[in-house]
């Protein structure tokens, strides 16, 4: 078969709103691509076709159909918030069957906007790590399925990249949009810290997680985001004013070195703005050398977010994870950040963005990664995706931007823009601009 089709979010919603098409058409356009794809991908822990039929039915009866941003858009919700008649399982088999009373406040407003939930997406155990699989179950990455989609919001990449849906929820405590989002050549972006409601388990990862859109294109990711922050006004792309950017290709820690092929990208990109007026200079991060901070509040996050569960059905690598939180969670400091937090407004102030690699190495291949070990995990999920945590800490907005594909692994490549708190329209315009001066990336993987 050939390329998969393509429609966006904006102009299905904008389709349905003229009446050119309905949510119920939509809907069972995603159903069918998620019937001929899930097989082979695996990026939905369940897929909802006739209550998302129902839904459909529902918001076609709706007065206000026509002035809804979102309407008819088939989305995916990544099974780590609670959508209403559902259980949320959060990857892993110790959470509750039970299902959830209320929607979270992103899937009540992505709702009302007119968007219709047509399934959950698979996500590492917790959402912990950055592949995604569970015993029995691999997600694949859509443009190499020997390669992982990354995680934790792995399905929800793997599912957009696949053509399974144009948008898709997902969470980042450490990257986890950012990091399936460059291994699946979408784009994806963390707001910064109080834009979108987080509620993410017991302390959203010391307010480190947050919610977020992943689209095939930045107008997409910005109409979502604008929908789940509740300000409209993201939704329009102004064009990206010339703007002092910094790039900072080298690895944030002596554990990962970063692949001449990622570098380069961000190089490359560097280049290519310096030529549309931007004025664009290599530097250096002030990256944390103390990386205590950033695993006390990942581990002491998951540590919370596992009480009450019977810790003997957790997976292996989870349980050591949750012991060292149990350990760790005195270290968790407010100063620890504000130092970091000084610093980085100190580099800001010759700068407005920053782009970096996305991730150090292609994706890790797609196996049993649940089955290994703690230490396992965590030497390889730090030598390929070390550089979106710094964000994370303190709490900035970043997305993840494609800009190409590695020649070895077949799997795309990406950039990450970072700013500082408020940078959310700028670097939306920016990753629009650089979208579309090379001219757009590919919407789908080709189906094969």
């Amino acid at each position: 078969m050939g390329d998969s089709p393509f429609t966006s979010a904006v102009v299905v919603a904008e389709q349905v709103r003229s009446g050119v098409s309905s949510p119920m058409e939509q809907v069972e356009a995603a159903l069918a691509a998620i019937a001929e794809r899930e097989p082979k991908i695996q990026a939905f822990a369940a897929v909802l076709g006739d209550h998302a039929r129902a839904e459909a039915l529902a918001l076609s009866r709706r007065p206000d159909l026509a002035t809804l941003p979102l309407a008819g858009v088939p989305v995916a919700i990544k099974d780590v918030i609670p959508v209403a008649g559902l259980p949320m399982r959060e990857g892993s088999g110790a959470t509750s069957a039970e299902p959830r009373a209320a929607d979270h406040p992103v899937v009540a407003r992505l709702r009302a906007a007119g968007a219709v939930v047509v399934g959950l997406t698979t996500l590492p155990e917790l959402a912990v790590w950055g592949t995604t699989d569970a015993p029995g179950h691999i997600t694949r990455n859509p443009w190499n399925p020997s390669r992982t989609c990354g995680g934790s919001s792995g399905g929800a990449a793997a599912a957009v990249a696949a053509g399974m849906v144009p948008l898709a929820h997902g969470t980042d405590g450490l990257g986890s949009i950012r990091i399936p989002s460059a291994n699946c050549g979408v784009f994806g972006i963390k707001p910064g810290r109080g834009v979108v409601p987080s509620e993410l388990g017991a302390t959203s990862w010391f307010g480190m997680a947050e919610n977020g859109p992943i689209a095939t294109t930045v107008d997409d990711a910005a109409l979502m985001l604008s929908v789940i922050a509740d300000r409209p006004e993201l939704a329009r792309i102004g064009p990206s004013e010339p703007l002092r950017i910094a790039v900072a290709s080298g690895s944030p820690t002596f554990l990962a070195t970063v692949d001449p092929q990622w570098r380069d990208a961000a190089v490359r990109a560097g280049t290519e703005l310096t030529g549309s007026g931007h004025d664009v200079e290599p530097a250096t991060l002030p990256y944390p050398v103390n990386l205590i901070p950033v695993l006390a509040r990942w581990t002491a996050g998951t540590a919370a977010d596992a009480e009450g569960l019977d810790r003997r059905r957790l997976q292996p690598r989870t349980r050591r994870h949750v012991a060292l939180g149990r350990a760790l969670g005195r270290f968790v400091r407010p100063q620890q950040v504000n130092r970091l937090e000084d610093s980085l407004r100190a580099f800001f102030e010759n700068y407005d963005v920053v782009i970096t690699p996305a991730l150090a190495q292609p994706p890790l291949a797609a196996t049993t990664w649940s089955e290994r070990s703690w230490l396992s995990n965590i030497v390889a999920n730090v030598r390929y995706a070390p550089l979106s945590a710094l964000w994370n800490l303190v709490g900035w907005p970043a997305a993840s931007v494609p800009v190409g594909t590695h020649s070895h692994s077949g799997t795309p490549l990406a950039v990450q823009i970072a700013a500082p708190p408020g940078g959310e329209a700028r670097i939306l315009a920016l990753a629009a601009h650089i979208e579309r001066v090379g001219g757009g990336w590919p919407r789908v993987a080709p189906t094969r």
